[in-house]
């Protein structure tokens, strides 16, 4: 099942409209999507590796962007739609606690959690339900995204041959430990 995915994503990664898809999937993952732009962005940057700083670029800014409309769902929709994200991903009990949280450490919940595989959107939706600062939600947003994806860039532009053979040898194992770290995410936000 992973080789499938893996062999799809990277015959993508070479389709004319990739980067395309690629800002579509960061985009929605950071407003109401749950599948992150990982995804996509690890076999894209392998297949083109020289290209691997350009796709981070693009993959942060449409997080960015992305965070803006959760945001917006926080801030102005958060009877009907934001209500209904918060309760689809678990977290309706502890949006009064986030709430809280906000207040006191708002910058750094946000460059903590955009670095880890908690759903970055309940991060963004939350900011807005909040009334977090919006310029220092931005900025935080982007430091937080870009050292994420800039990191992956990094690491597969300077190790991308020996990276692509590990990951090729050990499909199963990082496919399933993938969607352990995806569960995890969801899960250790349903505790909270």
């Amino acid at each position: 099942m992973f080789r499938a995915l893996y062999d799809w994503t990277l015959r993508l990664a070479g389709h004319r409209h990739a980067d395309r898809y690629m800002a579509a999937v960061s985009f929605a993952e950071s407003s109401f999507f749950p599948i992150p732009p990982d995804v996509m962005l690890v076999p894209m940057m392998l297949a083109r590796r020289e290209q691997a700083y350009r796709i981070a670029t693009i993959c942060t800014i449409s997080s960015v962007l992305g965070g803006v409309l959760g945001y917006a769902i926080g801030m102005f929709l958060y009877e009907s739609v934001g209500q209904w994200l918060i309760r689809l991903y678990g977290m309706g009990e502890g949006i009064g606690e986030f709430r809280l949280w906000y207040q006191e450490w708002g910058a750094a919940i946000i460059l903590i959690k955009g670095m880890t595989p908690i759903p970055f959107k309940l991060v963004t939706i939350a900011s807005g339900i909040a009334g977090f600062n919006f310029g220092l939600f931005l900025l935080t947003a982007t430091i937080t995204r870009g050292a994420r994806f800039f990191l992956i860039a990094f690491l597969l532009h300077r190790y991308g041959a020996p990276m692509q053979e590990f990951i090729e040898r050990r499909m199963n194992l990082i496919g399933t430990l993938f969607l352990i770290a995806l569960v995890a995410g969801f899960g250790v936000v349903a505790l909270l």
